[in-house]
């Protein structure tokens, strides 16, 4: 598979150095045509089903998750991004019925990922559809994602807790890279509400987190373990990186991503300096291919960067693509783009240039195949060796989501009109 893998990369890169770009609008509107008849193929095979779909198996056979695991939210929302970009009555009544499955989770509270569960979904519909029925939700579900905040530590929890890959130590207050992403449903719930307590629990937790799980050059950890009692860091690890002191490729993924955002919703100008600090370790990086799709970690194959004694159930730290980290990157670069001024071009040609690899048939799916998923060649979590060289829902609501964005930035539209930028709901 590897071996096909390259010589497909060596296409890819063919393919976009002989591509002329005359009319990006007329390339972004083909691939959400094929979106469309994808996602509608998925509505078919999902009719007579419970559950939502997360990935597929080793037969190429779906694989569906319920609604507590943290990406039922990603079908429905992409089901609204393909809706917002060609309005269709019966494809809004399944983004509408998808959606509303997930209505109980609003006063779900075992886990961090309220964000993606709900903001994803019912975000979506709300900005589409305006009804107020899911903006109460949403503020709902704001209020049970609070309850995961401690002051002591000043950050959302994000796992219950958390056994070291090293077998040793199980830890009690753990805070992933991934919860950075959650504060978007907070900033939009003080909006919305007026209630400030959201904004100061989203702050707060951005705050600590940029204290606490970045390295000097802008990488991050996966883990920072605090202690629930004082407060203090206990450690510094990873569950589906390479090693502890490794960048795993789609969280750095999610810090991109989370600190544009924030920086969007505060106006504070240390969020931007982060987001840029880390976006550039992430497109600069020596271990990036050519294309722009990440390995599943930077530092895979590298001199001092060991992996858990207990983390490896095969041994297999193979070279893996995981374009769900490069979907999700490029939908923030084009943002970011926006907030760097005459520096914006350095953020948006890597964003265009993961777009087209992922648009290119090497990772882009025809529509029946891939188990009706648009992205290939993604990494769930090698470590747990589960999920490797599959489609991921997520990666396909990323891709949709930057096609998106790429479109309103070529039209010279705002991708967000309205922001909190401090102001009455500051510090």
């Amino acid at each position: 598979m590897k071996k096909v893998l390259f010589v497909c990369m060596l296409s890819v890169a063919s393919f976009l150095s002989a591509f002329a770009p005359a009319d990006e609008e007329v390339f972004i509107n083909r691939h959400m045509d094929l979106a469309r008849a994808q996602v509608e193929y998925m509505v078919q095979a999902m009719k007579d089903k419970e559950g939502f779909p997360r990935t597929i198996n080793t037969s190429g056979n779906m694989v569906t998750t319920n609604m507590y695991d943290w990406t039922p939210g990603f079908f429905p929302g992409s089901l609204w991004q393909v809706y917002a970009y060609a309005p269709d009555t019966a494809l809004k009544a399944s983004a509408i019925r998808w959606t509303e499955r997930l209505e109980p989770l609003k006063f779900f509270t075992e886990h961090h990922d309220l964000g993606f569960m709900m903001y994803c979904s019912f975000g979506n519909a709300y900005r589409l559809t305006g009804n107020p029925k899911y903006k109460d939700d949403l503020v709902q579900a704001a209020r049970s994602l609070s309850t995961r905040f401690d002051p002591k530590t000043g950050c959302i929890k994000s796992w219950n807790n958390f056994r070291s890959w090293h077998g040793t130590k199980v830890y009690q207050y753990p805070v992933i890279i991934d919860n950075l992403m959650n504060l978007e449903l907070l900033f939009f719930a003080t909006r919305v509400s007026g209630d400030s307590s959201f904004y100061k629990v989203a702050i707060t937790h951005a705050d600590n987190t940029l204290k606490n799980q970045f390295r000097k050059d802008y990488s991050s950890y996966h883990v920072v373990c605090y202690n629930p009692e004082t407060g203090a860091v206990e450690g510094r690890e990873t569950a589906q990186g390479l090693a502890d002191n490794s960048t795993w490729a789609r969280g750095q993924a999610w810090a991109i991503y989370g600190y544009t955002m924030i920086y969007r919703e505060t106006g504070d100008a240390r969020y931007l300096k982060a987001a840029r600090g880390m976006a550039d370790f992430f497109i600069h990086h020596k271990n990036l291919p050519a294309d722009k799709i990440p390995y599943w970690d930077f530092n895979i194959g590298q001199e001092g960067y060991t992996p858990g004694v207990n983390s490896y159930a095969r041994k297999d730290t193979g070279h893996y693509r995981d374009a769900s980290a490069a979907a999700i990157t490029a939908s923030a670069l084009l943002e970011l783009s926006t907030y760097a001024g005459k520096e914006g071009k350095q953020y948006r040609q890597p964003a265009i240039q993961m777009i087209r690899s992922l648009a290119s048939p090497v990772y882009r799916s025809e529509p029946g195949t891939n188990g009706n998923f648009l992205i290939k060649h993604c990494v769930g979590s090698i470590p747990h060796q589960t999920e490797i060289d599959v489609p991921l829902v997520y990666a396909d609501y990323y891709f949709l989501e930057a096609l998106h964005r790429y479109k309103l930035l070529l039209k010279g539209e705002k991708l967000f009109p309205v922001a909190l930028k401090g102001g009455v709901h500051g510090r």
